[in-house]
């Protein structure tokens, strides 16, 4: 599975990498491992939370603290396989939308 690092995340999301640093700290559900040199390294999963989050935050106007509490809601609340299909749909469109920007097959 491909990683992504901060720079490339930076500009996917079109966010600093100080707010993106923050939003880890504020949501658990985002912990990049970290490579060899010590840089970090998101998954796509992660890549995704943080799509989630920056949505929330910006679009919703929440605080990253109320966009954990949503994920975490989202995460575990009644019709979760509901939820976890719109994910899935979410996961597939978010990786279509990142190949095109990052030009990968």
């Amino acid at each position: 599975m491909r990683s992504y690092s901060i720079g490339e995340v930076e500009r996917l999301l079109g966010e600093k990498a100080h707010v993106i640093r923050y939003w880890e700290r504020a949501v658990p559900l985002v912990s990049p491992r970290r490579s060899e040199s010590g840089r970090r390294e998101y998954s796509e999963s992660e890549l995704i939370a943080l799509l989630r989050v920056k949505h929330l935050v910006r679009r919703r106007g929440l605080s990253p603290e109320a966009a954990r509490e949503v994920l975490i809601r989202e995460a575990s609340g009644p019709r979760q396989d509901l939820r976890a299909r719109a994910y899935e749909i979410r996961a597939l469109l978010v990786r279509a939308y990142f190949r095109s920007r990052t030009n990968l097959p």
